[in-house]
């Protein structure tokens, strides 16, 4: 066995060889996904001159060394779909040269890579030999001829996704790139190396990087190594020591930072895909808000140790309510507390209403236990909750939200409750469950904790699951029935004891009375809530029974609170399933979310050809193939009016919102998709009322940005619908930010990296040259050190304005545009020298 590293092209322009791939390979199965990665690496090793893009191992058997044959076959056992992608992707600029007059350039890429070029037997004229329909596919290709192609295939759909994507201006761009790619060749020996072990050694071994290694080794390679100690030292370190199960020891950096993107792009990565998701949201790693974002990851990092680590949390309320959470495992809540922890440091909500975030949040997803709504729904509505918090009404804007939720996201009511508990069988559940409800009834308001995990204290059933002969005879025979298959592990029959064996299927009597040798076993003795009320009766019938029950459920209510606000009927119009969703007709859309992503479009068309283009990513020849189901071709002819939706694939675009709606509803059943598509309505009644506050926040910043003039700061910066905009300060950690409320306006440099104390000597440091800052500014700024917060500020605020009177805003802009230029001029040479 040789190895070597080489370039791919080396590789691919030896004269007289063919690849050729053998009959028991998979098939060829990259999609567009993958091919859009690839061309995105091959571009990007070049825009950003980083040398060399390593694309993998290639493994080769030499066959036929000794034949006759004109060309040296190369048997390959692994690799094929980069080597078969990279051919295609040389196919594509192939074609684009031959049809857009460079002679030159298509004779070359033919004869160099594409062919051998003077060998007589044709089949070996093809340097990719490829297997039965990909062998012809690929052959159209070359030829042109790939409309007429009758079969489905992956090579002619990547071919298209890679003809379109090149144009005049990346033409020569790829090419070098692709001179750029490096790649490992193992090559074989027949009769001294054992291809299918090596195989399997190469494939199995266990070792390949974890997300986050991945993640590691993205963030710290290309820097100089003294960068590459600091940042490892100071942002990726604290990171992993963060994102730790203390008690397993075990790594969860790849969960975190999953979590982090999740919060970040409101959309939920796929677990073998985190890796490519951080990469894509960071192309250019020089970039001040790279940095920024770096010291954000390693800030929200600390919170995730607290989500994963309760007993870390020093304030005994909040660590409380977080072994709760951490116990019923609502980890899908993560992404969505991450940002809500930051803010609580940061001083936006006080830890009051932490604690009443965090009970809500059990309150939420323990009586959708109860009830019994699916926790799959809960991914998406923690995915962008955080985006409908308004930090003026913090806890507020979180429970209307979860409060409209309707369908399977829904909040259950207290009448929802009262119903499920009648008939839950609330014992035969998960332990984590049955214990965190009778920890949670006990100490309802117990100044003295009862520690319910005690293995001394058990689960008792009141009436026994193999009652003795007394209980036939103190109960009718209806009552017996009753207890036996509908009330036995019901709430208002289960309690706790120390005495279950002793108690065991004894009579009601026994049990309360129970003080064999003194030791006091019954119910009248025991210290327990939830035996106070069975001291007081002296019979166990379908009526005590029901009395117990509502005395439990009552404490439910107080427990876990249904949010006591008032949810106005003209409010903003909720989430739903696209086939729980009343008729689209003159309605426009806030946002709508396709399988685990957020997208803020408010069209039903651009909803439309989003998901279609989704679907086809996903499995192109279920959506091609079937015509009776939906109507997709490559003949623009076929409909009134074509609309192309990716790869020379068109659809019929002359239709209302409503067939749209039902093109979609067809295509997610066929995809056994129907839960992966839900939709909110842009608010007001047909959509003519008056916007939302999020949606006035976006028209503000929207004609605020383009008045913003005397600086570049804001200049990249997008509207968005929070009540602030922020803009790097050329310092990580450090940035001017806008704010508007219904009461003021407000510049502010906002001092928040990862740490705390960091943030009060950059404030110290600036602190000192006070003087020189407002004299340069002319006039006063606000200071505020911020000692209990995380984060600093220097501001400058004017009161009496209102963001929601349009009428206010001329003197909003007025504010901004006026004074931040003086507002930078004054600060920017000081923050330069805060390091």
């Amino acid at each position: 066995m040789k190895a070597n590293e080489l370039p791919i092209i080396t590789f691919l322009q030896a004269v007289n060889v063919q690849f050729v791939i053998p009959v028991y390979q998979r098939n060829y199965d990259w999609k567009n996904a993958e091919c859009k990665e690839l061309l995105n690496d091959i571009i990007s090793v070049e825009t950003e001159d980083r040398g060399t893009h390593f694309i993998g191992s290639i493994v080769f058997v030499h066959e036929g060394t000794y034949s006759t044959s004109e060309v040296k076959e190369l048997v390959i056992i692994d690799g094929q779909q980069r080597l078969t992608t990279i051919n295609i992707l040389y196919v594509a600029l192939y074609r684009f040269a031959k049809e857009n007059s460079k002679p030159q350039d298509a004779d070359r890429l033919y004869n160099m890579f594409l062919t051998n070029q003077y060998v007589q037997n044709e089949s070996s004229k093809l340097k990719l030999k490829q297997t039965d329909t990909n062998s012809l596919a690929f052959k159209a290709i070359i030829l042109g001829t790939q409309n007429e192609f009758s079969t489905f295939s992956n090579v002619i759909e990547n071919y298209n996704y890679f003809r379109s994507a090149i144009n005049d201006e990346n033409f020569d761009l790829i090419l070098r790139g692709l001179n750029r790619l490096i790649f490992v060749e193992i090559s074989l020996e027949r009769d001294k190396d054992d291809p299918q072990r090596i195989f399997e050694s190469l494939n199995s071994t266990g070792l390949d990087l974890s997300q986050s290694d991945l993640i590691r080794n993205f963030i710290l390679m290309d820097l100089p190594p003294k960068d590459q100690n600091r940042i490892f030292e100071t942002i990726w370190n604290p990171i992993e020591e963060n994102a730790k199960d203390i008690v397993k020891q075990n790594s969860l950096v790849s969960e975190f930072i999953r979590d982090y993107l999740t919060l970040r792009k409101k959309k939920i990565p796929n677990k073998n895909k985190v890796y490519a998701e951080f990469k894509s949201l960071y192309s250019n790693k020089k970039e001040e808000a790279y940095h920024q974002e770096l010291e954000n990851i390693k800030s929200l990092s600390v919170h995730y140790k607290k989500l994963v680590n309760p007993s870390t949390v020093s304030d005994v309320k909040i660590r409380k309510e977080l072994e709760y959470i951490n116990r019923l495992e609502i980890n899908v809540a993560y992404p969505f507390l991450l940002q809500v922890f930051e803010d609580a440091e940061n001083g936006l909500l006080s830890k009051e209403d932490l604690i009443k975030i965090l009970r809500l949040i059990q309150s939420y997803a323990w009586r959708r236990f109860v009830v019994g709504l699916p926790t799959n729904a809960l991914n998406k509505i923690f995915m962008s909750l955080y985006a409908e918090v308004d930090t003026e009404e913090y806890y507020d804007s979180i429970a209307k939200v979860l409060l409209k939720k309707k369908g399977s996201a829904k909040f259950p009511t207290n009448e929802d409750l009262k119903t499920a508990l009648k008939d839950k069988d609330l014992y035969n559940t998960q332990p984590k469950n049955r214990n965190y409800l009778f920890e949670m009834l006990e100490n309802y308001n117990n100044k003295e904790y009862v520690n319910t995990n005690n293995e001394q204290i058990t689960i008792e059933h009141i009436f026994p699951r193999n009652p003795n002969n007394d209980w036939s005879t103190d109960l009718s025979s209806d009552e017996y029935f009753s207890f036996k298959e509908k009330h036995l592990n019901t709430i208002g029959n289960l309690t706790l004891s120390g005495n279950n064996g002793a108690l065991s299927n004894k009579s009601f009597l026994h049990k309360k009375e129970m003080n064999k040798e003194g030791n006091e076993q019954g119910y009248n003795y025991s210290r327990l809530w939830l035996n106070t009320y069975l001291k007081s009766i002296d019979v166990w019938t379908t009526s005590e029974y029901e009395e117990r029950q509502n005395l439990i459920y009552d404490r439910f209510l107080k427990i876990w609170e249904y949010p006591n606000l008032v949810i106005e009927e003209n409010d903003e119009s909720e989430e739903q399933n696209i086939f729980d969703a009343e008729s689209p007709k003159n309605k426009k859309l806030d946002y709508f979310i396709f399988e685990n992503t957020k997208i803020e479009e408010d069209t039903v068309s651009q909803m439309y050809v989003y998901v279609i283009r989704s679907l086809y990513e996903k499995n192109s020849q279920l959506l091609i193939n079937n015509k009776d189901v939906f109507k997709i071709s490559r003949n623009t002819s076929d409909f009134r009016s074509p609309q192309e939706v990716i790869n020379g694939w068109f659809v019929e675009a002359n239709m209302d919102s409503y067939n749209k709606f039902s093109c979609l509803k067809r295509l997610l059943t066929l995809f056994e998709m129907e839960e992966e598509l839900s939709i909110k309505y842009a608010s007001g009644k047909d959509n003519e009322a008056e916007p939302n506050r999020f949606n006035v926040r976006k028209k503000y910043w929207q004609q605020l940005l383009p008045l913003v003039e005397n600086t570049s700061l804001f200049a990249n910066v997008n509207p968005s619908k929070d009540h602030w905009l922020s803009t790097g300060a050329g310092t990580a950690g450090v940035s001017y930010t806008f704010v508007i409320t219904k009461s003021f306006v407000r510049i502010e440099l906002t001092i928040s990296t990862s740490s705390k104390e960091t943030n009060k000597i950059y404030f110290k440091k600036l602190l000192k040259n006070k003087e020189a800052i407002e004299q340069t500014f002319g006039g006063d700024l606000v200071w505020e050190e911020l000692p209990e917060s995380k984060m600093s500020r220097i501001k400058i605020e004017e009161q009496g304005v209102n963001l929601f009177s349009e009428s206010d805003w001329e003197t909003m802009n007025e504010f901004m545009v006026s004074n931040l230029p003086q507002f930078e001029k004054a600060l920017s040479p000081f923050i330069k020298n805060l390091k």
